[in-house]
């Protein structure tokens, strides 16, 4: 059995504090509904407990995950393939063959433009979906995706 080494580059160090926000504003909103759910509901100690086991699950999370991600995530390309490692719990690694590349894009929602990254798909002829490349910075992205495109113009077949 073939047991490949991971893709050499990481993401961009400021997708930790991405990840980190973009999850907190997802706890904040369960803890500000509870605490609601415990003033209006005059909820008593029970409300108060699922209170404070939400806040230490967020703490934990919000500590844990990015920096695990972080540690994963991972890609690299070469003039033969796009190579993708990602996840935190469930762990993936994607393999795409640049002759089955058909488009190359780049995202950038609100949250990735305040710190300044952005995303790159790459949509291959593959059941399995596109390949993702999240957390690089924009110059990165940018960068990658017009390699991307002068690579598979480059290549021969026709991405099927």
């Amino acid at each position: 059995m073939l047991d490949l080494r991971p893709p050499a580059n990481l993401v961009d160090k400021r997708a930790v504090l991405f990840w980190t926000t973009r999850a907190a504003l997802g706890w904040l909103v369960l803890l500000v509904a509870e605490l609601l759910w415990l003033l209006l509901a005059d909820g008593g100690t029970p409300l108060l407990v699922v209170l404070l086991v939400t806040a230490a699950l967020a703490a934990a999370h919000l500590i844990v995950m990015p920096q695990w991600r972080y540690r994963v995530h991972r890609w690299e390309t070469t003039p033969q393939v796009v190579y993708t490692q990602s996840g935190w719990f469930n762990q993936e690694r994607r393999i795409a063959p640049v002759s089955r590349i058909q488009t190359v894009d780049t995202e950038r929602g609100p949250l990735e433009r305040l710190f300044g990254l952005a995303n790159l798909t790459v949509t291959t002829a593959s059941a399995r979906g596109p390949v993702h490349i999240h957390g690089l910075t924009l110059e990165q992205a940018q960068r990658l995706a017009a390699e991307l495109a002068t690579l598979t113009q480059a290549t021969a077949g026709d991405a099927t």
